[in-house]
């Protein structure tokens, strides 16, 4: 079985990211979020062009596998909570 990362709706990457982070804060792998509009924040840290109000210097390759399945997990919990309450406004 195959396992892509299509874009099911388009334009909720900034949504994703910015959960991304704030859960990493929850978890205490950074500080605390207020990235600029548009800013892929992931990568800017690497490049030199994170803002200064953003999150501390978060290394995801230095992860260990744990703490980043941990944030994908939280993730994954979060986008079930928010779909099972949209759903139950449907009966």
């Amino acid at each position: 079985m195959s396992r892509s990362n299509k874009v099911v709706v388009q334009g909720c990457q900034a949504a994703l990211n910015q959960m991304k982070y704030e859960i990493a804060a929850e978890l205490g792998l950074c500080s605390s979020y207020a990235a600029g509009a548009g800013e892929d924040t992931e990568f800017a840290g690497e490049l030199g062009a994170a803002s200064s109000g953003g999150y501390s210097s978060i290394q995801w390759s230095n992860l260990a596998t744990r703490e980043a399945g941990a944030v994908g997990g939280s993730i994954t919990r979060r986008l079930v909570a928010q779909a099972e309450q949209v759903l139950q406004g449907y009966k």
